[in-house]
């Protein structure tokens, strides 16, 4: 898979292109977001590493220009910024991932390769997973439910997706925030709970079930 880092910070910069070459990626970095949008165009990269303090144009509106320009490709946030409000700016913004500085480089790694190997399931059904009476189009990041396409931010796409991969299952909230949002413990937030509210808005109250006091499942 073909990598574009965005990060005005060389030495990250390097860091990032040296050990993701060195686990078999093909790798790009450019020092801010103008250039990166300019390099995708001419390397067709599959997957972005993205700054958001970046010179010139804002890591948030690099990811804009990056949904609207190329949907299909992930982009991972890596960030110094911390609080809940730019994550969610950057998830529901279409991000697939957001990762905050100081960071493991395991880490980093895994994550990209669980965005692969959802994008490589998603090619052999077609781009297409269905499930308790729903079709989820993976590249459209649409939802069907019966009435027609509706279409889904970065984070409800992804939340959606979760479950659907886990459909039989009862998932935590905790889960969730550790899978969906990236966090690895916010006991006093409910973004879950918002979001899964906002969720069953578009695709039917009864398709998400609550189980109490464990989490969230998807209706058989």
């Amino acid at each position: 898979m073909r990598i574009l880092v965005i990060e005005d910070e060389p030495r990250i910069a390097q860091f990032l292109s040296s050990g993701l070459e060195g686990e078999g990626f093909s790798v790009d970095a450019v020092p801010d977001g103008e250039a990166g949008l300019a390099r995708i165009a001419r390397t067709n990269a599959e997957f972005v590493i993205l700054d958001l303090a970046l010179p010139g144009m804002d890591g948030l509106d690099v990811l804009e220009r990056l949904r609207q320009e190329h949907p299909d490709i992930g982009v991972l946030i890596l960030s110094a910024r911390r609080d809940i409000a730019t994550r969610l700016a950057g998830l529901r913004g279409g991000a697939c991932d957001y990762l905050t500085k100081p960071f493991s480089f395991d880490e980093l790694v895994e994550r990209i390769r669980i965005h692969q190997r959802a994008r490589t399931a998603s090619a052999a059904d077609g781009g297409v997973v269905q499930a308790a009476g729903l079709v989820l189009d993976v590249h459209a990041r649409t939802v069907d439910g019966g009435t027609g396409p509706v279409q889904l931010t970065g984070l409800e796409f992804r939340l959606l997706d979760y479950l659907i991969r886990h459909r039989g299952s009862t998932v935590s909230r905790q889960r969730l925030l550790s899978a969906v949002w990236g966090f690895s413990h916010q006991p006093n937030t409910n973004v879950v709970d918002v979001s899964v509210r906002r969720l069953r808005q578009k695709v039917g109250a009864d398709r998400i079930e609550t189980v109490r006091a464990a989490g969230y499942r998807l209706a058989d």
